[in-house]
């Protein structure tokens, strides 16, 4: 059996550290090195969470310890393991069902349409991005996801289908407008 060598260890974790302000900003550090939004885009803030965790990660390529100190003093601490992508993951990666109550079908320009993701898949409380990434919503604490859309955005959606994408657990899944 091969020795494993100090040069190449076995395995191999980001560490990131956020630090909460009292306004609701954070400070990012990636392997005690400062991580800075993207140019443009301001600070990160709480709700940045999952883009903070892609970017440390390499989109989660990679497993992440994530030590969160608050600003009234309390931390804790999780790891968050690499997601494991195969082509057939977007299929198989949840059981949902897409919900368009009939009376909303019909896009009125003056009223947004709620589309409602129900099953299993997202992470509770994780950002989904909500393809053409018009929003983001969150999911509740039970894995369901719910949005308005704005009926020019459903418009915008020649195929009628919408994307929901969990930033988080990686789930995707594709449902008709129709």
């Amino acid at each position: 059996m091969k020795k494993p060598s100090a040069d190449h260890p076995l395995v191999s974790m980001v560490q990131v550290v956020l630090d909460v302000h009292d306004d609701g900003t954070v400070s990012v550090s990636v392997d005690h090195e400062p991580l800075a939004p993207a140019p443009g885009s301001g600070v990160w803030r709480r709700g940045d969470f999952a883009q903070i965790i892609d970017a440390a990660s390499k989109e989660r390529a990679v497993p992440v310890r994530v030590t969160v100190h608050e600003a009234d003093g309390t931390s804790f601490t999780d790891i968050l393991p690499a997601v494991v992508r195969r082509a057939s993951e977007p299929e198989a990666a949840a059981s949902l069902s897409a919900e368009v109550p009939a009376e909303e079908n019909a896009a009125d320009a003056d009223h947004p349409v709620e589309v409602r993701v129900t099953g299993v898949g997202f992470l509770p409380g994780e950002d989904i991005a909500v393809a053409l990434v018009a929003v983001h919503t969150d999911a509740t604490p039970t894995g369901d996801a719910r949005v308005l859309l704005d009926p020019g955005h459903i418009a915008a959606l020649a195929a009628g289908e919408v994307v929901f994408f969990g930033r988080a657990s990686g789930t995707i899944t594709v449902r008709s407008l129709r």
